[in-house]
């Protein structure tokens, strides 16, 4: 939902959702069977076992996707449409090659790919149209063992990421929240085909000063992929209660002092709401908003809509403001408004971020970019009016993934694929100061 500014990416959206909108809700057994040409059998799937990142490439906006296989059995997640472990049948491996479709109903959907250096390259064909889809091996578990922790939350066992600093302890430790919708530990969307890793190296960064960090992917994303939940069931104070539950964990270790929270963009609103409830003697918020989130989108919305779809999409907000669903949506607003994500908006719209960064005890440090497309500058200084004791740091070309960015649009989207970029300048500085 953040990078609904994006040019054309409505439109493409709605392209994704007509592809998609057949997709039933029930979790077919794949079958992996034999096929017709005895010389394609299926073997085992053990030399591909794993998950596998990549995309289709649709001309104009690459549409990120996530398989996994086991050595029997495949399945995929197309993050941007909420759909999770869905089952491939019908899988395929001779050789190098490998072949796999895509159930759904009325519709053949099949991948065509070559594995070659812990790649598959081939092509994605949907009702005669063919694209090209590329995959990369991930390794499930980034990080080594003495870095990977788990917690019970709500649903099972939540896998964090800890950086601990050199020397002896106890360290003070910043919890890292990522952003809205499949956003990973690293600061990475899985809708979007590359990485930034801006909260990545936060994490490095203030390791190597001595200020240890956790994060994590949210439920439903990455490592934590096995507690996603139904779409309809979701709901935003669940992300609250697992980074309350990160911070418990940290009280209980003797490693770690002073427990504070780093929320980026939504992680900003979960950040506050933790805080005040564990405590924490620091909140920072990294382009986080300071209006509620109806204000947001209708920003973002009315500069891509046409009348017609602004005016629905505004009576659809006021309704979901009110705590009530809205059957009748059209084909074009899908993507944003469907109903399986209608609870968890009214969810999210309970919360105003200037009233909750009023309850905070905590010491607040309040940061945006000035090249923030998504959430701009402006959203940090009503933080600070709001906390009138919060500290507040504007950074000059700084963009929402935390990069410098140059003026124009295009540039400002590159950076969000581009790991090579640094941090902006002043941006740790600002961080390591306020904490110290």
């Amino acid at each position: 939902m953040e990078i609904i500014n994006k040019k054309g990416l409505i439109l493409t959206l709605i392209f994704l959702f007509i592809i998609l909108s057949a997709c039933s809700n029930k979790q077919e057994v794949n079958d992996v069977s034999k096929g017709k040409d005895e010389s394609k059998k299926t073997v085992s799937l053990e030399t591909v076992e794993g998950i596998w990142e990549g995309s289709i490439n649709v001309p104009n906006q690459p549409l990120p996707i996530t398989i996994q296989f086991t050595k029997e059995k495949g399945s995929i997640s197309i993050p941007i449409q909420g759909l999770n472990d869905h089952p491939l049948t019908n899988i395929t491996l001779n050789d190098t090659d490998i072949t796999f479709n895509m159930p759904l109903p009325g519709q053949k959907i099949s991948f065509l790919g070559k594995l070659e250096n812990e790649k598959i390259a081939g092509t994605f064909t949907q009702q005669g149209q063919s694209f090209p889809f590329e995959l990369s091996k991930v390794n499930e578990l980034e990080g080594t063992a003495e870095h990977l922790e788990e917690i019970e939350v709500m649903g099972g066992k939540m896998i964090g990421q800890i950086e601990v600093p050199e020397g002896e302890g106890p360290f003070p430790l910043m919890i890292i929240l990522a952003g809205s919708g499949p956003t990973d530990r690293n600061g990475n969307s899985l809708v979007m085909a590359g990485k930034n890793n801006s909260l990545k190296m936060i994490a490095e960064e203030l390791a190597a000063e001595g200020i240890a960090s956790i994060r994590y992917d949210k439920r439903g994303v990455g490592q934590n992929i096995d507690l996603a939940t139904k779409e309809e069931e979701l709901r935003f104070h669940h992300y609250i209660e697992d980074a309350e539950a990160w911070a418990n964990f940290a009280k209980d270790d003797e490693r770690f002092s002073d427990i504070g929270f780093i929320g980026h963009s939504e992680g900003s609103l979960i950040g506050m709401v933790a805080a005040k409830e564990v405590e924490a003697s620091i909140f920072i918020s990294l382009a986080g908003a300071g209006r509620p989130i109806d204000e947001i989108l209708k920003e973002q919305l009315s500069a891509q809509l046409p009348n017609n779809l602004m005016e629905e999409s505004q009576k659809i907000l006021e309704k979901l403001k009110q705590g009530q669903q809205v059957d009748e949506v059209s084909n074009e607003l899908q993507s944003i408004f469907r109903p399986s994500v209608q609870p968890y908006m009214i969810s999210w719209l309970q919360y105003n971020p200037a009233e909750q960064i009023q309850q905070l005890d905590s010491r607040v440090l309040i940061v945006n970019g000035t090249l923030d497309m998504q959430v701009p500058s402006n959203d940090a200084k009503l933080l600070h009016q709001a906390k009138g004791d919060s500290e507040l740091l504007i950074i000059e070309k700084m963009n929402h993934v935390l990069k410098e960015s140059p003026d124009d649009e295009a540039g400002n989207m590159a950076t969000y694929t581009d790991p090579s970029l640094p941090l902006a300048d002043g941006l740790v500085e600002g961080i390591l100061k306020f904490i110290k």
